[in-house]
């Protein structure tokens, strides 16, 4: 029951559109059918030409992860794996939202909002090596992905370091390992369209 409870509270928030309702709002904008079509922030922020709408939907779609695992926590307690689950779903219903042909975002955001809370070891792992690699091609989609590979292979070479900064601790590397690989394997399948588009580009080899 406890996990059904989780998986139902991550979905629902995921599935929360955002940007959709966001941009139809205030700009008459079907973000799904504007730009790269992406329902997150970055795309929001191409297709507005709004700073501030880009950061308003980049700030929900982070509180919509934060508020799914803040309420697993608060139900079940010093039990990792209901608010992991509850993040991976979250995640899931925004990357693939039933409300829109289960088209969505990249789920950077959302994922980021539910591992600041659980995960923040992970969280600023990823966010220096995005720095890095942004210096490195001046490219946001390349520093994602990049950040995202490389955030799985630290976190593989030096587990027994990363459990001391779960919250609730997870007991095992093996649940903690879970929770990372899948959501950032997600993160990654969501970017092979514009991984493929560096590819096919030639940027993915150019030095800025």
């Amino acid at each position: 029951m406890e996990y059904l409870v989780s998986v139902t509270i991550g979905y629902l928030f995921g599935s929360i559109p955002t940007a959709y309702l966001l941009l139809k709002k205030t700009k008459g904008i079907d973000v799904s059918k504007s730009g790269s079509g992406n329902i997150g922030a970055y795309n929001s922020y191409t297709v507005s030409n709004s700073k501030l709408v880009g950061l308003m939907v980049l700030l929900i779609d982070m509180a919509k992860g934060a508020a799914a695992v803040s309420l697993t926590v608060y139900f079940y307690g010093d039990v990792f794996i209901y608010p992991a689950m509850a993040s991976i779903f979250a995640i899931l219903a925004h990357c693939y939202n039933p409300w829109l042909e289960f088209k969505g975002g990249r789920g950077l955001a959302t994922f980021a909002g539910s591992t600041i809370i659980i995960f923040p070891y992970l969280l600023l792992v990823w966010i220096i090596l995005w720095l890095v690699f942004y210096l490195i091609r001046k490219n946001i989609h390349f520093a994602n992905i990049s950040a995202t590979v490389m955030s799985l292979l630290i976190l593989f070479s030096k587990p027994d370091i990363a459990i001391k900064y779960a919250y609730p601790h997870p007991g095992s590397q093996a649940v903690l390992l879970f929770y990372a690989v899948t959501g950032l394997i997600i993160i990654f399948i969501k970017h092979i369209d514009p991984l493929m588009e560096l590819i096919k580009n030639r940027e993915i080899f150019k030095r800025k």
